[in-house]
């Protein structure tokens, strides 16, 4: 088993002698800055000019500055803007107010995994990365508890950037749960393997074949969406508490005997090649080159692929039925209750 780290594993007070900047107030950043000001870190939110997120910064008590005047201002700058801005607002304003003995912060490596972002070599560089939403690493500490996180380093000329790092993830929550230590290149390249062969591209993508499947074989689309849909969350939630022996045992004999028996038919050889090839672009760079390009060139194919996605028939007949269940909490549409 890896080694983990806990609360009494971390030095909280490396962290409360220096000023941390928060860049971005989104999902993660409006709770790792509320989680590290209520441990009594001094910190202040970098946000570009004319951002709405100054506002509800403002209101929730937290100091709030340009980008630039941030970064002069402290000691550590965590960087959670979106992965496509951070190389512009680093070379922009980040690095330009960074001296030596700073250290700068991810929650996620893709920008220094693939060169995007060099900082100097006096810069100390690190990431720490919770495992799950903003809004649950507030809740959770909150709560008393918190939710696992990854440390890693890249850059340490200071000698503490793994303590610092520590220290870190102790003050918003995540030694309460366990912090594991990591690299950047691992966590990109399994972050990027995951979201894309599983968690998202591979979940949505088995969703759509088998509503199709079933829509197809003259089944009701209402049907379709609850059983290969609706359920998945029911089926997720055994996974996420009981893990897979847990989730068979929970569910029937019938079930557990067809998943067992047809489930390799469907997930099987041919599907773990092509991972295998996603995972190579991945780990070569080839994704990351990709990506980097679509964003320059503007975004069109990215943007042709979302019309699609949006445009099909399970996301209309999802619509209706969600509309018919008020409890869910995301019975309205999610971009107007995140506002994105």
């Amino acid at each position: 088993m890896a080694e983990m780290f806990y609360e009494a594993d971390a030095n909280p007070s490396l962290l409360l002698g220096k000023k941390v900047a928060v860049i971005g107030y989104g999902s993660q950043g409006h709770a790792h800055a509320l989680n590290l000001a209520d441990s009594g870190v001094e910190v202040m939110v970098g946000l570009r000019t004319g951002s709405p997120s100054a506002a509800k910064a403002a209101d929730a008590g937290l100091k709030t500055a340009s980008v630039a005047e941030a970064s002069k201002w402290a000691d550590v700058v965590m960087i959670l803007a979106p992965d496509t801005a951070q190389k512009k607002i680093y070379e922009e304003e980040i690095a330009p107010n960074l001296v030596a003995g700073n250290a700068v912060l991810f929650a996620h490596g893709f920008n220094i995994r693939y060169g995007q972002v060099n900082p100097d070599a006096g810069i100390d560089v690190a990431m720490v990365a919770p495992k799950g939403p903003g809004h649950l690493l507030r809740r959770t500490y909150e709560e008393g508890g918190g939710i696992p996180s990854l440390i890693a380093v890249h850059q340490d000329p200071t000698g503490t950037a793994k303590e610092l790092a520590l220290s870190y993830a102790h003050h918003i929550g995540s030694t309460r749960a366990g912090v594991l230590e990591t690299t950047f290149a691992e966590e990109t390249e399994t972050d990027l393997f995951g979201e894309q062969t599983v968690l998202c591209g591979g979940l949505s993508a088995l969703v759509r074949a088998g509503f199709e499947t079933l829509v197809e074989a003259g089944y009701q689309p209402e049907s379709a969406y609850f059983e290969c849909l609706h359920e998945l969350k029911l089926i997720v939630d055994l996974l996420y508490e009981h893990g897979l022996s847990g989730m068979w045992f929970s569910v029937s004999e019938t079930a557990e005997y067809g998943g067992l028996t047809r489930g390799p038919r469907v997930i099987g050889a041919q599907v773990k090649e092509e991972m295998k090839k996603v995972l190579d672009e991945i780990r070569n760079g080839e994704f990351a080159n990709e990506w980097v390009a679509e964003n320059e060139a503007g975004q069109p194919n990215f943007a042709k692929l979302r019309a699609e996605a949006e445009a099909h028939p399970i996301e209309a007949v999802g619509r209706e039925l969600r509309a018919m269940m008020p409890f869910l909490s995301t019975a309205k549409n999610i971009r107007e209750v995140s506002g994105g």
